[in-house]
């Protein structure tokens, strides 16, 4: 047992309190000196590093307006579209937490996106940050079964429907689609099981690992400690500085420098998300769709089913693959298979191999359904995201210090993504299956390609130390 640490009679009132806390509750006060205000972080943080913060609190709007909604929600398929109304027309305030919630769940994507983005321009995924960044990509796995999830609790029009087709997309699983499909549903359609299934996985389950995730990208992130724009590792360069003799000289406490500087980012993003609260809740449709203030019907398909804009851009993908666009992908399989074979430098055993699994991999396109292999294009547009640690190449990490033309690279990157997700949202066109496809293979090639094009051109040189404009 620790001795218990003596202050001055004299003291004023705050300091004996806190000081009575701080022996009954030593672990309490070692954490918040661990993670604030003796957590160093580079002094060089730019506005792209509020995003993290963000994300944090919008997790805590959803998680506390979900408490109010489940206190009047019924997940009952006769009764739950009834509930939202009676929530949204009779509970004092409910409009407003059902519009938090609802608003909250456009504004996480936004948040992750961004703070996905960032980490992507500065090589926050590098060594030896390879599982932060895996556990980040998990959270964002966590968020949209979370969200998936959520979506149909409405129990609309485009909840109900937007559900039944991604849902009868397991079934185009070889062999265990179909009873996979129907063990999600509950039943042989969408209905009451479905919707008690999902309320439970979205209040419950979801929400558990989605949690457990983030004390764990957090507690990862700062065992290694943080990225800077730069991309320089401040625990390497000198140490000392005014707070400690010991510290990395370049970096300073997250308490008090960053959390107000948080505080600000977060002030901005309040006024933002209460004015499309107030004003906008709907946000012309992409937040709210107009279909989904119509009870669910079984009977009335919608003329255009298409999922929130977040899902869009997979959804765009997972539409793009047609029987000619197969071709189109067993082709850049033999492609990259023969670049394997005739051209890397590596054991002949390996070619081997590379040889034989392009050849299975081409016989199962050829042999199972296209609609299985949008699913499989769908689910590995985010799963290729894992192994980006491992894909990018470039000597250098920040993107302020690679070839100039590598900006363009992440530039196409970027607006081929916002296509594709303005694509998801409109109704199928043979333009638009085209452009979608041509999307889904710059998509793909972005990071397939990575190891060869990243580590081409000559970077700028990497300062010793981060560069830092007091502003």
């Amino acid at each position: 047992m620790a001795e218990f640490k003596e202050i001055s009679p004299n003291a004023s009132a705050g300091a004996k309190l806190t000081n009575w806390f701080e022996n009954r509750f030593p672990t309490m006060f070692d954490a918040y000196r661990v993670h604030m205000s003796e957590y160093y972080a580079p002094k060089n943080f730019n506005f792209w590093y509020i995003f993290g913060s963000l994300a944090l609190l919008v997790l805590v709007i959803q998680i506390v307006t979900g408490i109010f909604l489940v206190m009047h929600y019924k997940p009952d398929a006769a009764k739950a579209f009834e509930s939202v109304e009676y929530i949204m027309r009779d509970v004092p305030w409910g409009w407003l937490i059902r519009y938090m919630h609802s608003t909250g769940a456009s504004a996480f994507f936004i948040v992750v996106y961004l703070h996905m983005f960032r980490g992507l321009l500065y090589g926050s995924y590098r060594k030896p940050r390879e599982l932060v960044w895996i556990f980040g990509c998990a959270i964002f796995l966590a968020l949209m079964g979370e969200a998936f999830m959520g979506y149909l609790l409405p129990w609309g029009q485009m909840s109900y429907w937007g559900a039944q087709v991604i849902v009868n997309l397991f079934s185009a699983i070889p062999f265990i689609g179909p009873d996979l499909a129907l063990l999600i549903r509950g039943d042989y359609v969408v209905g009451d099981a479905t919707l008690n299934r999902f309320f439970s996985f979205h209040v419950i389950a979801v929400p558990l690992v989605l949690l457990g995730l983030v004390v764990a990208h957090l507690l990862a992130l700062h065992d290694v400690g943080s990225n800077n724009p730069d991309g320089i590792e401040i625990k390497k360069g000198p140490k000392g500085n005014r707070w400690s003799p010991t510290a990395p000289a370049d970096g300073i406490p997250f308490h008090p420098y960053y959390s107000v500087h948080d505080i600000f980012g977060v002030c901005v993003f309040l006024i933002v998300f209460t004015a499309v609260i107030f004003f906008a809740p709907e946000a012309g449709g992409y937040f709210l769709e107009y279909n989904n203030f119509i009870p669910a019907d079984p009977m009335v398909t919608p003329a255009h089913i298409a999922p929130v804009w977040y899902f869009t851009p997979y959804y765009s993908m997972l539409r793009a693959i047609t029987t000619q666009m197969v071709y189109v992908l067993a082709t850049c399989v033999v492609l990259g298979a023969a670049f394997g074979v005739f051209k890397a430098r590596i054991p002949a055993i390996f070619k081997g191999i590379i040889a034989v699994g392009a050849a299975v991999v081409v016989a199962l396109m050829f042999a199972i359904d296209a609609k299985f292999w949008g699913v499989v294009i769908m689910g590995g547009a985010v799963v290729i995201m894992f192994f980006l640690p491992w894909l990018d190449c470039s000597p250098a990490r920040s993107i302020r210090y690679r070839p100039t033309w590598h900006k363009y690279v992440y530039a196409v990157f970027v607006v081929n993504f916002v296509i594709l997700a303005y694509l998801g949202v409109q109704p199928p066109s043979p333009v638009g299956e085209r452009v979608s496809q041509l999307g889904t293979l710059i998509y793909f090639g972005f990071f397939l390609l990575m190891p060869w094009w990243s580590a081409k051109g000559e970077p700028k040189p990497v300062p010793d130390r981060v560069t830092y404009t007091a502003h």
